[in-house]
């Protein structure tokens, strides 16, 4: 069973396919139409506008995305087609960089390090003073006086 969210995404993607032209619904190949339908949510009640866009009505991002993904598969001219493609590219490039920044293994381990060297520092910068040392001091100094 799929997801209900993808369900209902699919549900709303076979209605607005109901709008666009014939040709270009015809470039989708029949597996992904027969997929969408096989997965639909038939309990879920969509209708579209057609004189409204899809920000307008309550379309999911799911149902967005595959749309979007239908545009650039079978839609879209050539040119267009390689911007979208440069345009995800760098976009999941983007997003690889900032999970690298944040969760930069070297980044940690450094921290660790400067946590663990301060620790050390301040450790060496108290005096190891134990009382049978002062002790021993105290009657070094008695006997030097």
């Amino acid at each position: 069973m799929v997801d209900i969210k993808y369900a209902n995404a699919y549900t709303e993607v076979i209605e607005i396919l109901k709008y666009i032209k014939q040709e270009d619904y015809n470039k989708i190949p029949k597996e992904k139409i027969e997929l969408f339908k096989i997965n639909a949510n038939n309990e879920y009640s969509f209708k579209y506008i057609p004189t409204k866009t899809l920000d307008e009505q309550s379309v999911s991002k799911i149902a967005k995305g595959i749309i979007a993904m239908l545009f650039r598969d079978y839609w879209a001219t050539e040119a267009q087609r390689e911007k979208i493609i440069a345009k995800q590219s760098y976009d999941r490039q983007k997003i690889e960089e900032e999970k690298r920044v944040k969760y930069n293994s070297d980044n940690l381990f450094k921290n660790i390090n400067n946590e663990r060297n301060s620790e050390d520092i301040s450790l060496a910068i108290i005096p190891n003073n134990k009382w049978y040392k002062k002790v021993i001091s105290f009657f070094k100094n008695i006997f030097k006086a």
